[in-house]
């Protein structure tokens, strides 16, 4: 671990890319994650989306040292795989593109991604490398009040390979939304994934390509 480790158990500022700050007590550290205790919860944020952090200026008293983990028990050194394997079938908020969060459950990690069951979107693929933060629920909670008999659920009955781009040639001729679904040019029908390279048809016909490194988050209607 680097210098950085002396941070631990200090009250820091975290900013993230889109110049985003976030303020808490640093409470794990690994090569490729940070966990950030906020006073309420507890937030994991990969390294990839770290610009900065230090040491507040402004402390604020509100926010205590937790006495425990929502899910981080027993799991050694902190890596990101390793964060998200052990937050499967955990209730949690996840960012990944705009200002809306997605709240649902990691139910596989891949080499590339993890499948995410969203009660509003149903299974999600999410690109470990788009992934801003994960913040787990208290344990047990459900999602929506929808009734404990509905979750946790097991939603792979579709099966899913290792790599985001062969997942989506195995989808090909499906209407697909990427990241959200924010801009048009990005909700069509899935025509081809190849060469890191992804092919829709939109809703006026137009032919488009999209860099698949750039692809945060899909799903399908």
């Amino acid at each position: 671990m680097s210098d950085a480790g002396a941070l631990l158990g200090k009250q820091i500022d975290v900013q993230l890319s889109g110049k985003r700050t976030f303020k808490g007590i640093l409470t794990d550290l690994g090569m490729d994650i940070l966990v950030l205790y906020n006073g309420k919860r507890f937030l994991y944020f990969p390294m990839l989306q770290v610009h900065r952090l230090n040491l507040s200026k402004e402390i604020d008293s509100e926010i205590v040292y937790p006495s425990d983990s929502p899910m981080m028990e027993d799991m050694g050194s902190i890596s990101y795989r390793k964060t998200l394997m052990n937050a499967k079938g955990v209730y949690s908020e996840i960012h990944v593109a705009g200002h809306i969060p997605l709240h649902g459950y990691i139910t596989n990690v891949f080499n590339d991604y993890f499948a995410f069951y969203s009660p509003v979107y149903k299974t999600m693929y999410i690109s470990l490398h788009h992934l801003k933060w994960l913040s787990p629920y208290a344990q047990h909670a459900i999602p929506y009040s929808l009734g404990k008999e509905c979750f946790p659920v097991n939603p792979s009955v579709v099966p899913m390979v290792r790599s985001l781009e062969e997942q989506l040639k195995k989808n090909a001729g499906k209407l697909v939304v990427l990241d959200g679904g924010e801009d048009p040019m990005k909700i069509g029908v899935l025509k081809t994934a190849a060469n890191n390279l992804v092919e829709l048809s939109t809703a006026s016909g137009e032919q488009v390509f999209l860099k698949l490194a750039h692809i945060k988050s899909v799903y399908m209607p």
